[in-house]
């Protein structure tokens, strides 16, 4: 690619990890570079199992226990370690795209700053295109974003008490 955006994808809606999943598929099979990073989750995916069998990188960064009120030293580490990863492979110029999952939760929930990410996007090689995923996108991450798609909620089956499922949600 001659030139790599920055695509973010926000809202409350279902489908922001599916959508950058779809996208860095679609990458591989061109041919590109590719490698997914989700911050904050740490549990077992379908996702996990499928960029296996294809080869596409793939990094959790997230600890197994889901983050319930506030952060603890342990959430913070994980999520820095996970930043300071994110930005060599941004930045390295070795990567077509970089998928950066959840990494809006992360700045919403304190884990990482705002200002650290825009500085990662900020140091990105040029042909590197860069996916950001996760509710809570801030105005100033919109901005600075080339593609912007808001998921919003209209109906949804958990509602009606449906769990999460393998090969769906997880």
């Amino acid at each position: 690619m001659e030139k790599g955006y920055v695509q973010i994808y926000t809202g409350n809606g279902k489908g922001k990890t599916t959508a950058a999943i779809g996208l860095s598929i679609r990458a591989f099979g061109a041919g590109l570079k590719v490698s997914f990073i989700q911050f904050v989750k740490g549990r077992y995916t379908s996702e996990m199992k499928s960029f296996e069998k294809l080869g596409i990188e793939f990094f959790q960064g997230g600890r197994p226990e889901f983050i319930i009120g506030k952060p603890g030293k342990d959430d913070i580490d994980a999520a820095l370690k996970t930043l300071e990863m994110a930005r060599e492979k941004v930045s390295s110029g070795m990567y077509d795209l970089v998928v950066l999952d959840e990494i809006n939760v992360s700045i919403y929930l304190g884990l990482i700053s705002e200002e650290d990410v825009i500085d990662l996007i900020s140091k990105k090689s040029s042909r590197t295109e860069v996916i950001l995923t996760g509710r809570y996108a801030t105005q100033k991450m919109i901005d600075m974003a080339d593609l912007v798609t808001e998921m919003r909620e209209i109906k949804h089956y958990y509602t009606k008490g449906v769990e999460q499922r393998t090969g769906i949600e997880v």
